[in-house]
């Protein structure tokens, strides 16, 4: 019971993970409930899920473009929701240990594009993809997967029934295990997840390196945010000095100081997820 209470109050905290997983169920609800409304009218529920999936096609891309994004969070069977969930949950945790919550949520982005878009690609060149559709987070989720063994690759991790293994070969037994178990009618899934690891690999080498390849992506995102706030109308409220919009006060410099302070004793990895929210906002205020 203690377990499902601290779920409920992680699920209510502001942070984009939690985020992440919130959209995924509410856009099941929506499309279970269109479903179930269109096949009570007398039409085809296989319709609805149609307006959210990715086609194979690229002239059926151009007329619902908005596809490409929503396939990555929609879902219609509800234990390929659940396992995708617990994984993004599990190793999105373990992600935001060496990184922020923008770019977890950039690379999600990035691995579900990238499945699509192999997705598409093979379809184009393999007749027996053709006419098929993509939906669920998998690939976006392996993004993610791939990324922390990549980062993190003898951090060790106790599973139930199997003991203490390093992440790098759960992210190896996943790939290959979703390779080998790929159903011949979802053959274009099992390549869609093989796009989100390659764009997870590409993530955790090019960090490596010093290079985050969803900066551009996260700055696009901030752009059309900031946008949308400037179109909102008012709410009567005003930002006074000192503090953010919404009523968000900045980081003080005591604050920055002591979040700096605990990183050269503990290390990063040893930050809240507010603290590293803190130190990322004050890096870009400076």
């Amino acid at each position: 019971m203690a377990f499902i209470n601290e779920l409920k109050a992680w699920l209510r905290s502001g942070s984009m993970l939690a985020g992440l997983i919130k959209v995924n169920v509410a856009v099941l609800l929506a499309v279970r409930i269109a479903a179930l409304v269109t096949m009570l009218a007398g039409s085809n529920p296989a319709a609805v899920v149609q307006w959210v999936a990715l086609p194979a096609e690229p002239h059926l891309i151009a007329s619902r473009p908005w596809t490409a994004l929503t396939y990555m969070v929609a879902h219609y069977d509800v234990m390929h929701i659940l396992f995708n969930m617990l994984w993004l949950y599990w190793l999105g945790m373990m992600f935001l240990d060496y990184f922020n919550s923008k770019q977890l949520v950039g690379l999600y982005v990035l691995g579900g594009l990238g499945g699509g878009a192999l997705f598409v690609v093979a379809s184009m060149l393999l007749p027996a993809l053709q006419g098929g559709t993509l939906i669920g987070a998998s690939a976006s989720v392996l993004a993610i997967v791939v990324a922390v063994a990549v980062t993190a690759p003898r951090r060790r991790v106790g599973l139930l029934l199997i003991g203490s293994i390093e992440l790098r070969w759960i992210a190896v037994a996943t790939i290959v295990l979703d390779v080998i178990a790929t159903d011949p009618g979802n053959l274009g899934g099992g390549i869609a997840h093989l796009g989100g690891a390659l764009v997870g690999l590409a993530y955790g080498l090019a960090m490596r390196r010093g290079t985050d390849i969803t900066r551009p992506l996260n700055r696009l995102i901030d752009l059309v945010c900031n946008i949308a706030r400037r179109l909102r109308p008012a709410k009567g409220k005003t930002t006074r000095k000192g503090e953010q919009p919404f009523g968000r006060p900045q980081p003080t410099e005591a604050e920055i100081d002591a979040v700096l302070d605990k990183i050269k004793r503990s290390g990063y990895a040893s930050l809240t997820n507010a603290e590293r929210d803190l130190l990322f906002n004050a890096s870009r205020k400076r």
